[in-house]
């Protein structure tokens, strides 16, 4: 039986006696009744004693160890966060080294392409001289001939060539 039952089977032992007479609070109670109901109770605690400080110390050692976990979950996490806010930060730096080299780069192709287009005006200045100077010659070489055709000494021979141009 159940050591609350007995306790209850107790208390109807007590409630069940027949009062002293003159008294409202004493009562008169089978003695060998009474004693063999405590005796059985006494026989039934110590198993249920033992049970409850078993359950007690299981209960114990499920929450040490759920304390365990909770705390080796949390020192995980916080790794973790810490791992990804590392991460972020290397993140964050690379983005701006990135954008400061691709800024240097623009810079660095805008110089260059400033230094080519001098070059290449530079160029195309001393081809412009070249040209104009050749041009000049060849009016002088045209004018002189159209000048010396009408005087008259410029007469070509008959086995002369053209000239290819």
């Amino acid at each position: 039986m159940d050591p609350l039952d007995r306790i209850d089977e107790i208390i109807a032992i007590v409630e069940a006696a027949r009062s002293v007479p003159m008294s409202r609070t004493n009562c008169m109670v089978d003695r060998s009744e009474m004693i063999n109901a405590l005796d059985q109770l006494r026989a039934e605690l110590p198993s249920e004693l033992r049970r409850a400080t078993a359950l007690l110390d299981e209960r114990d050692k499920i929450i040490d160890a759920g304390r365990r976990e909770a705390d080796r979950i949390i020192g995980e996490g916080e790794a973790e966060h810490a791992r990804l806010v590392s991460v972020n930060e290397i993140t964050v730096s690379a983005e701006h080294e990135g954008a400061r080299i691709v800024g240097e780069a623009r810079a660095e192709a805008q110089r260059l392409r400033a230094e080519v287009d001098d070059y290449v005006d530079t160029a195309l200045a001393n081809f412009e001289q070249f040209l104009t100077r050749a041009l000049a010659s060849i009016e002088r070489g045209r004018d002189k001939m159209h000048a010396l055709r009408e005087i008259g000494t410029f007469t070509g021979e008959e086995n002369e060539r053209p000239l290819p141009f």
